[in-house]
């Protein structure tokens, strides 16, 4: 698959959101990019590895935990092992709703969690906050 972004401009915060659903993945970018975010969109482990070798660290990553190739508890300590990306927030976006899965991706790392089905106005607005909290 290819990784796919759309880049708001230089000035727009950007984010990677990692989703293999494609439905969700589209949602996802839709609702980003109306908010004036820059969105890199990885549908795989492997590809969320790809741009995190890559890429500069974005101001904020959404990923989902069960993913092909690697997971993304895998995913959280990779890009928690990398020192550009360790304060990167990370909300971990997943149908896993059991107190212990949040509780293992919050202690992974993880800065905030939301189950899916999400609510976009929900999920905007936790965008919003760890992205400004992120400028402080």
């Amino acid at each position: 698959m290819e990784i796919q972004s759309n880049l708001q401009g230089s000035n727009a915060p950007q984010l990677l959101a990692v989703e293999d659903d494609a439905n969700v993945a589209y949602l996802l970018q839709f609702l980003l990019e109306r908010e004036g975010y820059g969105v890199h969109l990885a549908r795989d482990g492997n590809e969320a590895k790809r741009l995190i070798d890559e890429i500069p660290p974005p101001q904020l990553v959404i990923l989902d935990i069960m993913l092909p190739y690697t997971d993304g508890f895998e995913l959280l300590d990779y890009l928690r092992a990398k020192q550009d990306w360790f304060a990167t927030p990370v909300i971990m976006l997943t149908a896993k709703s059991q107190e212990r899965d949040i509780v293992r991706a919050l202690d992974a790392g993880a800065s905030d969690f939301i189950v899916k089905p999400f609510l976009p106005e929900e999920l905007k607005a936790r965008v919003r906050r760890w992205i400004l909290m992120g400028r402080k």
